[in-house]
């Protein structure tokens, strides 16, 4: 994929939410804390949150009028928990080596960091994305590519189906019909299924 991206720096990957138990379980082993957030007046959120408190979960929130925000220790125990109530996301992108509280999507990491990350995802586990401007393309907004681990990509968001693995190619909403974009897929050479909207 490197010699179809026409940037210099290798993009910054981007761990997507945990959509499943087994994502949790590998979590546990790589990960020590999680942020989960949520519509704090959403059916199943209140007991959900009771439920962590029960188990002894001690977390900082963060709560505005209507959105609850967590920073939660992983711990195998709580695995039971997966899948989440509607509403409800976990996320360890803001967790080393996957950058922390200041890193953006847009930021370049080395060769070095890009390897550290690779080998904490785990064999066909963990969701991930990345940004990348693709040589040939004239508009690089929204270009990346999408690795779906252990779920499917369902408009712009990951759904749990263990077992079930791809990779989506983004060329922007831009460029994905555009007579650039139809060149860029024709000469890449990639086999690709069916186009999917969004």
């Amino acid at each position: 994929m490197r010699d179809l991206a026409d940037s210099v720096g290798v993009p910054w990957p981007q761990l997507e939410e945990v959509t499943t138990r087994e994502q949790y379980l590998h979590a546990v082993h790589t990960f020590s804390v999680g942020r989960v957030a949520g519509e704090r007046y959403q059916s199943g959120i209140g007991p959900f949150l009771d439920e962590l408190t029960c188990r002894g979960i001690a977390f900082d929130r963060q709560e505005s009028s209507h959105l609850f925000i967590a920073d939660m220790q992983l711990r195998p125990d709580l695995a039971d928990l997966w899948p989440l109530p509607e509403g409800m996301t976990f996320h360890l992108n803001l967790t080393p080596p996957f950058g922390g509280p200041e890193s953006e999507p847009e930021d370049d990491c080395t060769e070095e960091e890009l390897d550290r990350m690779v080998s904490v995802l785990g064999p066909l586990t963990m969701n991930v994305s990345w940004g990348c401007s693709w040589r040939g393309v004239p508009d690089f907004k929204n270009c990346g590519i999408q690795l779906c681990l252990n779920s499917v990509w369902t408009e712009q968001h990951p759904e749990p189906a263990p077992g079930e693995f791809g990779v989506w190619v983004a060329l922007g909403s831009r460029a994905d019909w555009s007579p650039a974009g139809k060149a860029w897929l024709r000469d890449s050479g990639l086999i690709l299924g069916k186009p999917q909207a969004g």
